[in-house]
């Protein structure tokens, strides 16, 4: 049976959601805040907290990225209703927006929730879910990331200028599953799919499918 593109939309971001907060849970109550799991050279799972977007990176107050998050949000999952019988879109470009809904779905859960349904103990102690106290306030979580990939690394030559002798490690960010669909999405809407950057007005007419 054919899936429509409304209904595939539906089923990755909620697959990507439920993936997501599983792990987060998962880490978040069985690892300790800075804790590591070694699985191979390149590939550990450190349990960290960040107050910003994607990768730990930090952009403005709490509550507005927060907010900017939940409208970005709004207007993506709107977009997608819009365009999602058109018959020029194809099934790609909606695989590849619900990617980055879901992403950034996940990852305000985080912000949104996590400071009331986790308390956040002093190391080695690992968090409890649904504590009588939060750490902090509805809309003041920490999104937390776990995935580690110290790919290489190298000391810069002491001859180098600016970096001599200074560690160089490849890939540096700690990141979550949620930022990982954030990025194979645009990634891969930058590669394959950037036509279709238009507006739903100029596309062609909606067929038969719906949602």
């Amino acid at each position: 049976m054919k899936i429509s593109k409304g209904y595939l939309a539906v089923i990755i971001i909620l697959a990507v959601i439920i993936l997501d907060q599983v792990l987060k849970i998962w880490v978040k109550t069985n690892f300790y805040l800075g804790e590591s799991y070694y699985i191979a050279d390149w590939f550990q799972l450190r349990f960290i907290e960040n107050n910003g977007m994607a990768f730990g990176m930090e952009f403005g107050s709490k509550l507005f990225l927060t907010l900017f998050r939940i409208v970005a949000v709004g207007a993506l999952i709107y977009y997608i209703w819009r365009i999602k019988s058109t018959r020029l879109v194809t099934t790609g470009y909606i695989v590849c927006l619900s990617l980055i809904t879901a992403g950034a779905l996940g990852n305000i859960i985080d912000c949104m929730f996590y400071g009331i349904v986790f308390d956040n103990p002093l190391p080695p102690a690992t968090a409890t879910f649904l504590p009588a106290e939060g750490y902090q306030t509805l809309f003041h979580g920490r999104v937390v990331d776990m995935f580690y990939f110290p790919l290489f690394s190298f000391n810069w030559p002491d001859w180098m200028p600016f970096v001599g002798g200074e560690r160089f490690e490849f890939f540096k960010p700690i990141f979550n599953f949620a930022d990982a669909a954030i990025s194979v999405g645009i990634i891969t809407l930058i590669l394959f799919y950037s036509k279709f950057l238009v507006a739903p007005s100029k596309l062609d007419a909606p067929d038969e499918e719906t949602i």
